[in-house]
C-alpha cells in the first residue's frame, strides 16, 4: 500500500472585517481544495457573512492535532480568532485593528514553526491599523519584521509576467535617495534566489529598470543609472546571475523585451505595479520575497462598498491561494476545483 499523498496545510487571514475578506473565504470554501484550508477569523463573522451571501458554510473548529486533510467543499475550519467590536460591513472601526494585528501574527508564527506551509492574506485597512496606533506600512515590511527577514522583495505576479520592486511604500520624493548599492545588491540576489527556491528557475533571467526616464540618457536625465545601478548589474554578473540593464521603463514591457525576462524588477511601486494590473487587475497575485516562510496575497484593498453584497470579485484571493498550494507542492491539477 503506497503512502498517503502530501496534504499541505495553509492558512488564510480573512483581512478586514468590514470588507470583502470575510466573503472571499466564504466564497473560497465553496470549492474542493488540495490543501488542508485553515482560516483565521472570527467564526461567527464567518457564519455572518455567509448567511448574508445566503452560500452554505459549514464551520469546524480547527485542531492542530488532526492530520490535514484536503478541503471539502462546504465546509471551513477555522482558526477562531474574536473581533474586539461587532463588524458593521463598510464600517472601518479601529477598535478591531488588534484583531487583525492577531490574525497575522498567529499565522507568521504557525508558518515559522512548520505548522502551516504557507500563508495567504486577505487585504487589510493600513489606515485603521495606522490610527489604531500599530506601526503598519503593510503586509510586506510588517511579516518581513516579524520573521526577522533583513530585507522584503514584493512581487506581483499575473500569468508569466513577473514584476518585482526594490522599493515599496515609498513617498516618490524618496526613492532615489533609497536605491543604495548595497539595497539593488541585496534586492537583485534575494530575486534570483527565491525564484530558483519556490518557482523553480534555474538562473531566472531577470530584467532591470532604470529609475529615469530612458535610462538616464547617458547621464542627461539623471545618474542613478551610471552611478549606482550599472556598476551593480556589473558586480552581479560576475558572481553569475542572469541580470540585464538597466533598461527604460517604457520600452521593458514590450512583449519582444518579456520574451527575454522571467522577472522584471522595477525601482519603485509605481513603475511596474500599473503594468501588472492592467494585465490582470483582479487576478494578479502578490508574493513576498526574502522571507523565510511563503505568503501570497491579493493585489487590491478592502473593497469596503462591496463586502456582504456578493458582487464582490475574489479572483486574485483565489489566485493566491492557488499559488500557494502549486508552490509548496499541493495537486495544482486539483486546486480549487
Amino acid at each position: 500500500m503506497g503512502a498517503a499523498a502530501y496534504v499541505p496545510r495553509l492558512i488564510v487571514t480573512s483581512g478586514e472585517p468590514a470588507g470583502i475578506g470575510p466573503d472571499a473565504c466564504v466564497l473560497l470554501a465553496q470549492d474542493a481544495w488540495a490543501a488542508d484550508l485553515v482560516v483565521a477569523a472570527d467564526a461567527d463573522l464567518l457564519a455572518a457573512t455567509a448567511a448574508a451571501l445566503k452560500l452554505p458554510l459549514r464551520i469546524e473548529a480547527y485542531d492542530p492535532s488532526r492530520p490535514g486533510a484536503a478541503h471539502a467543499a462546504g465546509t471551513l475550519r477555522v482558526l477562531h480568532i474574536p473581533t474586539r467590536s461587532p463588524v458593521t460591513p463598510g464600517v472601518l472601526d479601529t477598535r478591531n485593528a488588534a484583531y487583525v494585528i492577531e490574525m497575522l501574527d498567529r499565522a507568521c508564527d504557525g508558518c515559522m514553526n512548520g505548522e502551516f506551509a504557507a500563508m495567504v492574506t486577505a487585504p487589510v485597512q493600513k489606515s485603521t491599523l495606522l490610527d489604531a496606533g500599530f506601526a503598519f506600512t503593510g503586509h510586506t515590511e510588517y511579516l518581513a519584521q516579524r520573521t526577522r527577514a533583513a530585507l522584503p522583495v514584493m512581487m506581483l505576479l499575473s500569468g508569466e509576467l513577473r514584476v518585482a520592486l526594490v522599493t515599496t511604500h515609498l513617498a516618490l520624493a524618496q526613492v532615489p535617495a533609497a536605491i543604495t548599492k548595497d539595497r539593488l545588491l541585496a534586492t537583485l540576489r534575494i530575486v534570483h534566489t527565491d525564484l530558483e527556491r519556490h518557482f523553480g528557475l534555474d538562473a531566472p533571467r531577470i530584467a532591470v529598470l532604470g529609475l529615469n526616464p530612458h535610462a538616464g540618457e547617458s547621464g542627461h536625465l539623471g545618474r542613478e543609472e551610471i552611478e549606482v545601478i550599472e556598476p551593480v548589474l556589473r558586480q552581479l554578473r560576475g558572481e553569475g546571475l542572469n541580470v540585464r540593464g538597466p533598461i527604460p521603463a517604457d520600452t521593458a514591457f514590450a512583449p519582444r523585451f518579456l520574451a527575454d525576462a522571467d522577472v522584471v524588477v522595477a525601482m519603485y511601486h509605481d513603475q511596474g505595479l500599473p503594468v501588472v494590473k492592467h494585465v490582470g487587475f483582479g487576478n494578479a497575485v502578490n508574493v513576498t520575497l526574502g522571507l523565510p516562510i511563503l505568503r501570497t496575497s491579493v493585489d487590491h484593498g478592502t473593497a469596503l462598498s462591496l463586502a456582504r453584497t456578493g458582487k464582490a470579485d475574489v479572483g486574485s484571493l483565489r489566485a493566491a491561494l492557488a499559488l500557494a498550494v502549486t508552490l509548496v507542492g499541493g495537486d495544482a491539477d486539483h486546486a480549487g476545483t
